[in-house]
């Protein structure tokens, strides 16, 4: 018996969903020791553009 979807079937497929992008934003910071610390997070942006205007705090 064939296999009737192959795993490009699946990779085609479209979520149905509100068309945004998750990108993972890392932002590096000084502790007040001097070491560097890197914080992390997954932020959904309509357009690659804005992410230059995303701004994470600690």
């Amino acid at each position: 018996m064939a296999k009737t979807q192959t795993f490009g079937d699946k990779t085609k497929k479209k979520k149905i969903g509100d068309g945004r992008i998750n990108v993972k934003v890392i932002k590096g910071y000084r502790t007040p020791e001097g070491n560097m610390r890197f914080m992390e997070t997954f932020v959904k942006v309509t357009d690659i553009a804005e992410v230059e205007k995303i701004d994470i705090t600690k």
